[in-house]
């Protein structure tokens, strides 16, 4: 009994499929794999406009965490380990929604730890 031969997954057209739901312009898209020699590790590397970065993260990075899930399931299937690395005007998306953001206006202001001189607590 011959077995079906196992053809790689194309990592390109899987990762084009999960992003351009974020994008406004899907258009701008660059996407490049690399495989290793041996076939064992996939590189994805992308690139997309800046203004589309807040979607494509998403909250606290679920958004690009779940594509990541999504080509780590794949790999795996196939005998294989995929990192997705984000390039092009932005920094690699490490710590993704760990950025520091302004506090709300209507936000309780914290207090001094020492009363200010004339001031009463």
């Amino acid at each position: 009994m011959t077995h079906p031969r196992q053809t790689q997954p194309s990592y390109a057209d899987l990762t084009r499929f999960l992003m351009q739901p974020f994008l406004d312009s899907p258009e701008a898209l660059r996407i490049d794999c690399e495989t290793c020699a041996d076939g064992s590790r996939i590189w994805v590397r992308l690139a997309f406009e800046g203004a589309d970065k807040g979607r494509v993260f998403g909250r606290g990075g679920r958004n690009i965490q779940a594509v990541r899930a999504v080509l780590n399931g794949v790999a795996k299937a196939a005998g294989q380990t995929a990192n997705l690395e984000i390039y092009g005007g932005q920094q690699a998306d490490e710590g993704a929604g760990q950025e520091s953001r302004p506090r709300s206006s209507n936000a309780p202001k914290p207090r001094p730890s020492k009363p200010v001189q004339g001031e009463a607590r």
